[in-house]
């Protein structure tokens, strides 16, 4: 089984979405017995917590279903369970690097890296902006998937 862990700051917005729209395009492709999929935060604000209101409309909106989630924080074993620990913004990476003493490792990547987009996800949660996070979500979560399956020749 191929593992993917979204990182964010709280664990409610952008990762739960990544998390969603990623399992959907699983789905959709007959991938999900392939690809495992999950999401944390840096942080513990949120932990325990259902996903944000704006991020839950912005899926149902889109037919994306969100059973399930609930907000976790990363932790250090994460490392070892996980093929893929992506984070949504600069600032995610350096504190997923701190926190799971990994420095510098390929498998630690940040989202939109992987499109032509070359920028952070901005974060919903302070923006208001559900809509423009979606859409790069969705096409992280595309690239994502294009890669895996390259990677693993699946």
């Amino acid at each position: 089984m191929i593992r993917v862990l979204f990182v964010c700051l709280g664990n409610i917005c952008r990762s739960p979405m990544a998390e969603a729209v990623l399992r959907e395009q699983l789905d959709r492709q007959g991938l999900s017995h392939k690809v495992e999929v999950d999401s944390a935060g840096t942080g513990n604000w949120h932990v325990g917590n259902n996903p944000h209101p704006g991020t839950l409309k912005i899926l149902k909106d889109n037919a994306i279903p969100a059973d399930g989630m609930i907000g976790r924080q990363l932790n250090k074993g994460d490392f070892d369970e996980f093929d893929y620990i992506i984070g949504m913004d600069e600032t995610n990476i350096a504190d997923i690097r701190s926190m799971l003493g990994q420095p510098d490792h390929p498998k630690i990547l940040r989202f939109l890296d992987l499109t032509d987009h070359l920028k952070d996800v901005p974060d919903p949660y302070y923006t208001g902006d559900f809509e423009e996070t979606y859409e790069l979500v969705n096409d992280g979560c595309e690239a994502l998937l294009a890669k895996i399956r390259k990677d693993h020749e699946i």
